[in-house]
């Protein structure tokens, strides 16, 4: 017994403390905005840890997803790859439209835009008008940067009708993926001369992955002041009590998605037991609850998937940073519900047509939301404009916005862990050949 629970806190003690500071972070924060009467620059010092935390993880993304692509597309043969990569792109797209559909269907039959449950809902606001053939555009253009250099910090996007390049501040990963596909399936051609330089990538893979483990001991400190600082700076709870049916109808959209959906295509393809499957996640679970990044916990996920679930890495380097990148299941459920809940609250009544429109947009936005700069607020927009709906009203999903986002981050997590799976399932000809 005592040999099982050493191994038991050796093996889950990370995850165990990873729990224990965010509850704890919760607690703290409250105990702060109740009985504290902090200043804005003291709010700054109090975050502090938490964005030490964003930083460090936000580091290692660059070398993780460069190495990781090359090192996983270079190890199969090129047909291999493209059957490999056929499947993740078929899981991706059907995923993503089961989980648009899934949206639809709750919103429309909850119906929580409606005038007896959404009372006193404050729809004044303001947004940028976006065009989304533009945004579109933008999301190729990105997956073909003009600079490589430039685009491990920055995205371009077009402005207006002279076509003006502007570059925000964020990681063009989607070039970074389509650059390192490429560059892998070259160094695949080149025969004995290419395999010193995959050996090379394989190193900086694995050295990588040693500071990442080296990075979650830190983890929890971070997290706990992460969730703290957050719970300080929010202004008006009583907008949760407005908006209370429209949140529930996203999580339990989210919930039926990663507890019932996914867990089902697991079993059917792969017939194992997918709640172990994804208890084996459940550290970049936690990661994502608590961070709200796709990117920034992508380490945390490929170290699980590896080590807890035993994925081929193959598998997991080719898969994992393309799905954090692309696989938006979360967000497009999101999406779609947020799109008719502004429908409904304008007594906007739409057809068959419409929210066929809707799904079909919330698709292709989720998709390409991370090629996008400002990715969040664009992709919504895209959305409500196919349809004609105000975009202006986007900003009162956003006062909420920082709550649901952790819970859409974390099924999009589980979706990419689930897709792995199936696909290394699909696949074992291929690898073992």
């Amino acid at each position: 017994m005592e040999q099982r629970l050493k191994r038991c806190v050796k093996r889950h003690g990370l995850l165990f403390t990873t729990m224990l500071s965010g509850l704890l972070g919760v607690g703290v924060g409250v105990l702060v905005r109740e009985y504290g009467s902090l200043s804005r620059l003291d709010r700054y010092y109090f975050s502090f840890p938490g964005e030490i935390l964003m930083q460090m993880l936000r580091m290692v993304v660059l070398p993780l997803v460069f190495s990781s692509i090359i090192t996983g597309v270079a190890a199969l043969q090129s047909e291999a790859s493209g059957r490999i990569g056929l499947r993740s792109v078929l899981y991706y797209l059907s995923t993503t439209i089961m989980a648009t559909i899934l949206g639809v269907v709750l919103v429309v039959t909850i119906k929580p835009g409606e005038p007896s449950h959404s009372t006193n809902v404050d729809l004044a606001g303001t947004s940028g008008k976006v065009s989304t053939v533009d945004a579109m555009l933008d999301l190729i253009r990105n997956m073909f940067p003009d600079n490589l250099v430039q685009a491990c910090f920055q995205q371009v996007s077009m402005k207006g009708y002279k076509l003006v390049a502007s570059y925000s501040d964020s990681i063009n990963v989607l070039g970074i993926i389509v650059f390192s596909i490429l560059f892998s399936l070259s160094i695949a051609k080149t025969g004995e001369q290419g395999r010193l330089l995959l050996e090379l990538f394989k190193a900086l893979n694995e050295a990588t992955m040693k500071i990442v483990q080296i990075m979650m001991f830190y983890m929890p400190v971070g997290i706990l002041f992460l969730i703290a600082s957050k719970i300080i700076e929010v202004e008006d709870w009583n907008i949760f009590r407005k908006l209370g049916l429209y949140m529930l109808t996203v999580l339990v959209g989210l919930v039926i998605h990663s507890m019932v959906v996914l867990p089902l295509l697991y079993v059917l393809v792969v017939r194992r037991n997918p709640y172990k499957f994804a208890w084996g996640m459940a550290h970049a679970l936690l990661t994502a609850l608590m961070i709200s990044s796709s990117s920034a916990t992508l380490p945390v996920t490929l170290h699980c998937a590896e080590h807890n679930n035993r994925i081929d890495k193959r598998i997991t380097r080719f898969m994992l940073p393309i799905g954090a990148t692309i696989n938006m299941d979360g967000v497009a459920l999101y999406e779609a519900v947020a799109a008719v809940f502004i429908a409904q609250i304008n007594n906007y009544a739409l057809d068959f047509g419409q929210i066929t429109t809707i799904c079909i947009t919330a698709t292709a936005a989720s998709t390409g939301a991370a090629g996008v700069p400002s990715a969040g607020m664009v992709s919504m927009i895209i959305v409500l404009s196919a349809v004609g709906l105000p975009i202006s009203d986007v900003t009162l999903l956003l006062i909420v916005d920082w709550l649901l986002d952790r819970c859409r981050t974390a099924v999009n997590i589980l979706g990419d862990a689930f897709g792995a799976g199936i696909v290394e399932k699909l696949s074992q000809k291929e690898l073992e050949n």
